[in-house]
């Protein structure tokens, strides 16, 4: 392991992202994080200033080549964390192509780039931590999200050919797959559902934001996910992959025993689909 760690996480200014780079920071590691704009990079340094940590802050839009290899070129970072994403909440016939190429180049491109351009440092070091944050969803997929599904999964598929193809250069890579946590991308969805108000679907939109708000009670806090994240950034010998929730973990046992018919008449029934 190099004598100080620098990782790169993308998405930082709130949530999932935000904690992470808290939490790398407290752990002794050289924690950057990357967001879109100067006040979201004021929102980080505050946040930092406040939990009594430093984080560096970079602007860089995952979706654009040139940012990503500006950053990567000053930082040449031994971690890269793919937080960086967004709510993609609709029926498959309800996302637009302009839409869905964003949430591809976001989520699923933008994470292979940043990883391909980290990747010849890390050879030279003989070390390396790709972690992609991807869901639950990156397992199962259900009515309305599908798209958001679409991504993960492919996130998923690309991480497990990548993880084979480095593992001989000390590079490991690692897919983290919450559960419900406290993140904006709720409300995102609220807002995104809200707009498609004239869709044949909009009944079951509205099934949908009933059953995600019934579920915020029981949401976990970002921090636990960040927990995992730097647990497994600073490890020596960290899992492939990481569920974190319970509800994570219960959702993924259900979908090995839960026959496909029972699923779907279950969904159905409670999207009124």
């Amino acid at each position: 392991m190099p004598d100080q760690l620098v990782a790169l996480t993308t998405g930082a200014n709130s949530g999932i992202g935000l904690a992470t780079v808290l939490e790398l920071s407290r752990r002794g590691v050289r924690s950057v994080g990357t967001v879109r704009s100067r006040s979201k990079a004021r929102a980080v340094t505050e946040a930092a200033a406040e939990a009594g940590v430093e984080v560096e802050t970079a602007i860089m839009d995952v979706t654009d080549a040139a940012s990503c290899e500006r950053v990567v070129r000053r930082y040449r970072p031994t971690v890269v964390v793919n937080n960086a994403g967004f709510s993609i909440t609709g029926a498959v016939e309800d996302i637009g192509d302009e839409e869905l190429r964003t949430a591809l180049e976001t989520m699923v491109i933008g994470p292979v780039r940043l990883a391909r351009l980290a990747l010849p440092h890390m050879r030279e070091v003989h070390y390396g931590r790709i972690v992609n944050v991807s869901s639950i969803y990156g397992r199962t997929s259900t009515p309305l999200t599908g798209w958001y599904q679409a991504c993960k999964h492919a996130l998923e598929g690309v991480s497990d050919a990548l993880r084979t193809e480095v593992a001989a250069d000390g590079v490991k890579v690692i897919l983290v797959e919450p559960g419900l946590f406290r993140t904006g991308i709720w409300q995102e969805a609220d807002d995104e559902l809200s707009g498609r108000a004239e869709s044949r679907f909009a009944s079951s939109y509205e099934r949908l934001l009933a059953v995600t708000r019934l579920a915020g009670p029981i949401m976990g806090e970002p921090s636990h996910v960040a927990d995992v994240i730097a647990g497994a950034v600073t490890s020596r010998n960290p899992r492939s992959r990481y569920l974190v929730g319970h509800d994570a973990q219960a959702f993924a046992a259900l979908q090995s025993i839960v026959p496909t018919r029972i699923k779907d008449g279950v969904t159905r029934f409670i999207l009124g689909l």
